[in-house]
C-alpha cells in the first residue's frame, strides 16, 4: 500500500512547494517548520488506519462518547535530517515513545557506497506499530537496513514508512525488501543523480535544516 499526498490538491502542496523552493530554503526555520507540518498531515492520514474503541469522557455537563485509538505507535527517525519531520508526528502522537537511528553512506573508492548503521536507540517493539520516517527516501537502503535490524530483534506488528520526497527507485527497493510495509510519501520524483540524490528533490535536507556539515 502506497499513499501519495500530492496526488490530491490540498494546502499541503503549498508546504511541499516551499520546501523545494531554492529561495525560501534560505530560511532554515521555515524549512524545518514545513517539514513539521507535513509530518502532522501524514500522522493524521496514518491514524485513519488504526483501530479505535468507543470510550466515555466526562464533560462538565455530561458524558461524551469518543472513539479513541487502542494503542499508540512507536515513532522512529533516522538522524539528522528526519528530526523536524519526526517532530510533526510527535505533535499528533504525543503519547508515543520514540526510536532514533544513525545511518550514513560510506563511500568506496569506486564511488559506490554502502549504508553503515552506527546506532539504534529503541523502546521495546514487540507487538507494536512502528512509524519510521525520514525526510528523503532516495535509494531506500538506509530505511531498509534499519528496518531489517529492528525486525531481527523484535516482532513488529505493523510497519509504516514515511517520507516527504521519495525516488521511484527507492520506493521499489522498499517494496521489494519490506513487502508488508505501508508507505506514506508527500511526493515521488522519477530521477536520481549518479550520486543518488533525488531530482528535482530539494537538495540536502539535513544541511538545509541544520547547516552544512563538515
Amino acid at each position: 500500500m502506497i499513499f501519495i499526498l500530492n496526488k490530491t490538491s490540498t494546502i499541503a502542496n503549498s508546504f511541499l512547494a516551499e520546501l523545494r523552493d531554492v529561495n525560501i530554503q534560505q530560511d532554515r526555520q521555515r524549512f524545518r517548520y514545513n517539514q513539521e507540518r507535513l509530518g502532522e498531515i501524514l500522522a493524521y492520514e496514518i491514524s485513519k488506519t488504526f483501530k479505535y474503541t468507543a470510550k466515555e469522557v466526562q464533560t462538565p455537563l455530561g458524558i461524551a462518547n469518543v472513539n479513541l485509538p487502542d494503542n499508540q505507535p512507536v515513532l522512529g527517525t533516522i538522524l539528522r535530517a528526519g528530526l523536524p519531520f519526526h517532530q510533526g508526528f510527535m505533535r499528533f502522537f504525543d503519547k508515543s515513545p520514540s526510536l532514533f537511528a544513525t545511518a550514513y553512506r560510506k563511500i568506496r573508492k569506486n564511488g559506490a557506497f554502502i549504508i553503515n548503521v552506527d546506532h539504534i536507540s529503541s523502546p521495546d517493539l514487540d507487538g507494536k506499530t512502528l512509524i519510521l520516517c525520514d525526510t528523503m527516501l532516495a535509494t531506500g537502503q538506509s530505511i531498509v537496513q534499519v528496518c531489517k535490524e529492528l525486525m531481527a530483534q523484535y516482532a513488529i506488528k505493523e510497519l509504516h514508512i514515511a517520507a516527504i520526497i521519495a525516488s521511484a527507485e527507492g520506493i521499489e527497493h522498499v517494496k521489494a525488501n519490506l513487502p508488508k510495509a505501508k508507505i506514506w510519501v508527500c511526493a515521488i520524483d522519477e530521477e536520481m543523480t549518479s550520486k543518488s540524490f533525488i531530482v528535482p528533490g530539494l537538495g540536502d535536507a539535513g544541511d538545509l535544516a541544520f547547516g552544512e556539515k563538515m
